[in-house]
C-alpha cells in the first residue's frame, strides 16, 4: 500500500466533493471511510485510476450517509446526481482546502489540525500524538473546526498569507510522534506552491529547506546546539541548494515578502562555510528590510544580535535598549552581548534569568550551562 500516493491524492478527492455540493464535514468524513477502504481493497485489487476510484467510493460513502439522515428528501437531489465510474476530472480543489482550512474564523491551533487532517490526510491519532494530546481531544477539535467552515463558501480568493502562516505554524512543531511535522510542511508547502504562483509560497518554501538543512546538527545526545557552534559537515548541501534556487527566482519577481527576506537571512548563514565568515553587514540589511514590511520587535530583538556581531557588542546592547525587556529571549540576546562585551559577571546573572523563562526543557538546560561555564 502506497501511503504517500493516498496521502497526496486526498486533498483533490476532498475537494471534488465539495464543489459537488457536499459540505466539508460530511465530505470529509467520506474521504476518510474511502480510504480505509482502499487500505483493505487496493493491495490485493489496485485500481487503474486511484484518484478515480476515491472519488467514486468516498461519493457513495457521502451517499450512504446521506441517506440515511434525517434530512434525506432535502439532499434527493444529490442521490439523483451520482454521476457514473470513471476517471476523475482533472480539475484542481486544493488551493480551494488550503483557503478553507486556514479560514479566518479558526483560532490557529484548529486551522493547523484541520490542515494536516484534509490537506495532509493524517490520521487524528498521528496529529495527536505529534501535538502531545490525547486523541479524544484533537478529534474534538477537528469536529469543531468541520463544523466551522462546514457552510463556507469562497466566492472571492483566500488569503495566501493566513495559509502561510498556517503552514509555518505547523513546521515549526518540528518532530514528535510518529509523524515529522516539519517534514509534512515541506510537502504541503510544495503542494501549494505547484497550485499557486506566489513568490511568498516560494518564500516559505526556500525558509523550510534552508532551516530543516540544519536539522541534524540543531542538537548532539538531546543538548541543544547553537548556530554558531553546529557541525557545518552535518548540513544537508542538497537542501540548501534547492533552498538558495527556490529563494532566488523569487527575488527575482521583485515582489518581496517576509518569508523571502527570512530565507535570504538563512541563505547567508548556510553561506558561510564557518561561523567566523558570516556576512553580517548584509544580515543587518535583511533585518532592516524585515522591519520595513513587518514592524515586529522579535524582528528587532534578531536583528540587535546582527549588530552585535556585525558593529561589536556594544551597538548591539545600544540596540537592544530600545527594545522592552519583557520580549521572549530578550534576557538572552542580553546575556550573550554582556559576555561578548567581556562583562561575565552580568552575563552570568542573565543568563540564569533567560534560563528560568525558558518555554521549552532544551533551551532551559543550554542557558543554565552557559551561566554554570561564566560562574567557574
Amino acid at each position: 500500500m502506497d501511503e504517500a500516493l493516498l496521502r497526496s491524492l486526498t486533498p483533490a478527492v476532498l475537494g471534488i466533493l465539495v464543489r459537488r455540493g457536499a459540505d466539508f464535514a460530511a465530505a470529509e468524513d467520506a474521504v476518510q471511510d474511502a480510504l480505509v477502504e482502499a487500505v483493505r481493497v487496493w493491495p490485493d485489487d489496485p485500481p487503474r485510476d486511484p484518484k478515480g476510484w476515491l472519488v467514486t467510493a468516498a461519493w457513495r460513502k457521502f451517499l450512504d450517509a446521506t441517506r440515511a439522515d434525517t434530512a434525506r428528501r432535502r439532499r434527493e437531489d444529490l442521490v439523483d446526481a451520482e454521476p457514473e465510474q470513471g476517471p476523475a476530472q482533472d480539475a484542481d480543489d486544493t488551493l480551494r482546502l488550503y483557503f478553507l482550512c486556514a479560514h479566518p474564523s479558526l483560532t490557529p491551533s484548529s486551522a493547523v489540525a484541520l490542515t494536516l487532517r484534509a490537506v495532509g490526510g493524517l490520521t487524528t491519532r498521528q496529529i495527536a500524538q505529534a501535538y502531545l494530546v490525547p486523541e479524544a481531544t484533537m478529534a474534538q477539535r477537528i469536529s469543531r473546526a468541520k463544523k466551522t467552515v462546514g457552510d463556507v463558501r469562497f466566492d472571492q480568493p483566500g488569503d495566501v498569507a493566513t495559509v502561510l502562516r498556517v503552514l509555518y505554524l505547523v513546521f515549526n512543531e518540528g518532530y514528535s510522534g510518529d509523524v515529522d511535522l516539519a517534514a509534512e510542511a515541506i510537502r504541503l508547502t510544495r503542494q501549494l506552491s505547484a497550485a499557486i504562483d506566489h513568490p511568498e509560497v516560494a518564500g516559505l518554501l526556500a525558509l523550510m529547506l534552508l532551516h530543516h538543512a540544519r536539522r541534524d546538527s540543531r542538537t548532539d545526545g538531546g543538548r541543544l546546539v547553537p548556530l554558531a557552534e553546529q557541525d557545518r559537515s552535518r548540513w544537508d548541501t542538497g537542501l540548501i541548494a534547492e533552498g538558495v534556487e527556490v529563494l532566488q527566482a523569487a527575488l527575482a519577481r521583485d515582489r518581496l515578502g517576509e518569508f523571502q527576506a527570512q530565507a535570504a537571512i538563512a541563505a547567508l548563514h548556510a553561506d558561510a562555510p564557518v561561523a567566523e565568515e558570516t556576512d553580517w553587514v548584509q544580515i543587518v540589511e535583511w533585518y532592516d528590510e524585515l522591519l520595513e514590511l513587518t514592524g515586529s520587535p522579535v524582528v528587532r530583538l534578531n536583528r540587535a544580535v546582527a549588530v552585535g556581531e556585525a558593529d561589536g557588542p556594544r551597538a548591539g546592547l545600544k540596540a537592544l535598549a530600545e527594545l522592552d525587556d519583557s520580549l521572549p529571549r530578550y534576557s538572552a540576546v542580553s546575556a550573550y552581548l554582556h559576555e561578548r562585551d567581556g562583562d561575565r559577571r552580568t552575563a552570568a546573572r542573565l543568563y540564569v534569568e533567560a534560563a528560568d523563562k525558558a518555554s521549552n526543557l532544551a533551551e532551559r538546560e543550554y542557558l543554565t550551562r552557559q551561566a554554570a561555564r561564566l560562574n567557574n
